[in-house]
């Protein structure tokens, strides 16, 4: 009779088990969905004052080209590819660029602002050349296929 008990309690102590398993995953999914995402950081402009305006003029956009690939999706991607040169006497650390996509009757389609280097790279020295790439998955039917303009819209030296 001793040998009864405790077998017939072990069915009991694992739904115990289990139920209090479930609570457990129920809970920690009821806090997931329930708490906020972390807000994202909004990116403030790059300065474009004065000293930036003079500048500018010295960053260069050299061997302009576009190309189209697929991705692992098999999609359609366009790509700007490009270099740029730093023909001033300062470090650059960030550029922001607008590019301007045209149609056939030189109306711009789509204004895009990007910027050309990550937050840890380390800055364009003077007289040195970084190679640029943006890709665009999908681009407006209307562009006329050239190479969009560019114009600095923020710069950050060093």
């Amino acid at each position: 009779m001793m040998d009864d008990e405790p077998k017939s309690r072990a069915p009991i102590v694992l739904l115990v088990g289990a139920a209090a398993a479930l609570l457990l995953i129920g809970a920690f999914y009821l806090v997931g969905r329930l708490t906020p995402p972390p807000p994202k950081a909004v990116e403030q402009p790059l300065p474009m004052g004065p000293p930036e305006q003079e500048y500018a003029p010295q960053i260069k956009f050299l061997e302009p080209k576009v190309a189209r690939a697929a991705n692992f999706l098999n999609q359609e991607v366009t790509f700007v590819f490009g270099t740029v040169l730093n023909n001033g006497p300062r470090p650059v650390r960030q550029i922001e660029i607008t590019l301007e996509f045209h149609d056939v009757f030189n109306q711009v389609v789509l204004r895009d602002k990007q910027r050309l280097f990550s937050p840890t790279a380390v800055p364009l020295a003077p007289g040195d050349r970084r190679d640029i790439q943006l890709g665009y998955e999908t681009l407006p039917a209307q562009w006329n296929q050239a190479y969009p303009t560019i114009q600095i819209t923020g710069l950050q030296l060093q």
